[in-house]
């Protein structure tokens, strides 16, 4: 898919990894929906995307909300007319062992609250916004009938299974099947599937880590360092314009395996 004027729709947009694809893909000519629900966020992401010469509008939502979800993709084919790719890729981590004990007695346990959270924006959002994403893929995309949209999922090297990491293992292992299915599902459609798997990159999240747990992390990568945002954000790009990449995995991490 080429991507000028392209309607790309990406989720957690205001910030981090779905910035840089924001950006990457505005200096590419695409123009962008922007989803988040950091207002503040998705506005300073609106800013470099029309620097880059980008048309671009932001939607505040809760990926989590059926009724939301449905409003915002009607709201962005109403303003753009259609809808060519979506990248899921809002997400949250709420880290902890299933249960942590000393001497034989438990002292705490991963709670249901992060539990839920979790898989809730993580696993829930992406299969609401990807099955209204294909819903107006495959309404509003009749003139494309052999390529009617793209919709690329991000999960995590953590869906093999990491410590401390049970509802996000879970919840990007369950994005990376859901990926698969859809696949094969949409492809009758026109519509590719694909999803790509980033390894630890420089987000916010990494950059509060302990200095010390942070150089320890950093070693065990083979490329000795963390990934760039836009590393990533080279793979959406990937990912939408190969037509041929579909119903597949795309593993970005540095050569990392857990």
């Amino acid at each position: 898919m080429q991507l000028k004027d392209k309607v790309i729709a990406i989720t957690g947009a205001a910030g981090g990894l779905g910035r840089a694809m924001a950006v990457r893909l505005a200096s590419r000519g695409a123009k962008l929906a922007l989803l988040d629900l950091d207002e503040d966020g998705l506005k300073q992401t609106r800013e470099q995307c029309e620097q880059a010469g980008a048309t671009c509008r932001c939607y505040p939502l809760d990926i989590t909300e059926e009724a939301q979800v449905e409003a915002c993709f009607n709201q962005v084919i109403k303003e753009f007319g259609s809808l060519h790719g979506l990248v899921n890729n809002a997400g949250v981590t709420a880290d902890g062992l299933l249960v942590k004990a000393k001497d034989g007695q438990v002292e705490k346990k991963l709670s249901l609250e992060d539990w839920d959270k979790v898989s809730q924006i993580d696993m829930r959002g992406v299969f609401l916004c990807a099955r209204e994403g294909a819903t107006q893929m495959i309404e509003h995309n009749e003139s494309q009938p052999e390529s009617r949209g793209v919709i690329v999922n991000i999960s995590s090297i953590s869906r093999a299974g990491n410590v401390g990491q049970t509802n996000y293992s879970a919840a990007k292992s369950g994005v990376a099947a859901m990926t698969v299915t859809w696949a094969n599902e949409l492809n009758r459609h026109g519509i590719r599937v694909a999803a790509i798997a980033p390894g630890f990159c420089q987000t916010a999240m990494v950059e509060k880590m302990p200095k010390k747990a942070r150089e320890r992390l950093e070693s065990s990568i083979p490329l000795k360092r963390l990934g760039e945002p836009d590393e990533i954000a080279h793979a959406v790009q990937f990912v939408l314009e190969n037509n041929y990449f579909h119903g597949r995995v795309l593993e970005v991490d540095g050569g990392l395996r857990l």
